[in-house]
């Protein structure tokens, strides 16, 4: 029991990863479905920082007296994640501006139905 508790930031990463794919597939709103991708990309985020954590390690700086040292790439790469997951978002968000302005709802079946029965020109 105390091996589960002493991990329980990899059982956050498990919620949090499994909320955000329910919300991508179950929702038909296309703004749920980029805060689903936001909430699953947190996830990952988390789950890459727990991974470069070392217990009892410090910061690499060379110093007298310590032999552990933690790495840093894990957090620079996160980092980098980071602003290209806002941009992804930002580009998503004005593509459902564009939707909205060609057929007038971001509703996935509404949009579906509209081009199946080609009514709206999305150009």
């Amino acid at each position: 029991m105390s091996l589960l508790l002493s991990h329980y930031n990899y059982w956050v990463v498990i919620v949090l990863m499994m909320i955000g794919f329910y919300i991508v597939i179950a929702q038909g709103n296309l703004v749920k479905k980029i805060i689903g991708l936001n909430i699953f990309q947190t996830s990952v985020f988390i789950l890459y920082i727990s991974a470069g954590k070392v217990a009892g390690g410090s910061a690499p700086i060379l110093a007298e007296g310590i032999d552990l040292y933690s790495n840093p790439l894990p957090h620079v790469l996160i980092l980098t994640a980071i602003v290209v997951g806002i941009a992804t978002t930002a580009l998503g968000l004005a593509m459902v501006i564009r939707i909205r302005d060609a057929y007038g709802t971001v509703e996935e079946k509404d949009i579906q139905y509209i081009e199946s029965r080609g009514e709206s020109d999305p150009c």
